[in-house]
């Protein structure tokens, strides 16, 4: 690997949060539920950025036609986020710039060197990303729930990188090791802006803190957070052949 792959982030500690009695739920603020809301359309505006400027570097015009279209869905459900924080009462607008910057050290700090770390790197970033808020979206029912869970599918891990990745891996196992040891820099990066953003957003703690809504989904609290974010990357790296 190049030199301007730094060591990876150190592994996050578990954010402090509020205990929760067994058995009971107490729902998220509304204003939390608008830093949530806030976090997601924030989301889909870095997915629509990071795809657009794949599509741009794409090695052939199918692959670049393929990304612009994923940009743009990227967006699509983006106005009914920010209408449903609107709804609730607050100015979306404020609260969606309320996160601009929040991306930033992780963006600089995992700079591509090739296509295929770029690649990569969205892949691994937007499932990190998408797991994290899933768990979040959890402890939320109605209105909100519906708008964040079809907003997730605009920034899932696409098919197109999988399908990808793993060919490209296949072919060339000197580019699988390589991209391999980049995903586990990537990963750790990822679950340290994850931790950074907990820390700098007490509303997310709170969130995480309350019960999920559906007794059948997994409640991952705090302590537990880092570890199924981390066995889920494993398992989609699995997915494209290579080691987490």
């Amino acid at each position: 690997m190049s030199e301007a792959h730094a060591p990876v982030h150190p592994a996050p500690t578990a954010p402090a949060t509020s205990q929760v009695s067994p058995g009971l739920r107490t729902p998220p603020s509304v204003a939390d539920e608008c830093e949530l809301l806030g976090l997601v359309a924030y989301g889909q505006l870095a997915a629509f950025t990071q795809l657009a400027g794949d599509s741009r570097h794409a090695e052939d015009f199918d692959t670049c036609l393929q990304l612009a279209h994923l940009a743009s869905a990227a967006l699509a459900g983006q106005g009914e986020v920010l209408d449903r924080i609107t709804t609730l009462g607050e100015d979306a607008t404020a609260r969606l710039e309320s996160f601009v910057g929040s991306f930033d050290n992780f963006v600089d700090r995992t700079a591509p060197s090739t296509w295929w770390e770029g690649l990569l790197k969205g892949y691994v970033g937007f499932g990190v990303a998408h797991d994290f808020l899933q768990v979040l979206a959890e402890r939320f029912d109605g209105p909100s729930r519906a708008v964040i869970d079809a907003a997730l599918e605009s920034f899932a891990p696409d098919a197109l990188a999988a399908e990808q990745l793993a060919a490209a891996a296949a072919a060339d196992e000197v580019l699988g090791s390589r991209l391999a040891l980049w995903g586990r820099r990537l990963v750790g990066e990822a679950l340290g802006f994850v931790n950074d953003l907990l820390s700098a957003r007490p509303g997310l703690v709170r969130v995480l803190a309350c019960e999920p809504v559906d007794p059948a989904e997994q409640s991952t609290s705090g302590a537990k957070l880092f570890s199924h974010l981390t066995a889920a990357h494993s398992r989609r790296m699995g997915r494209i052949g290579l080691t987490a």
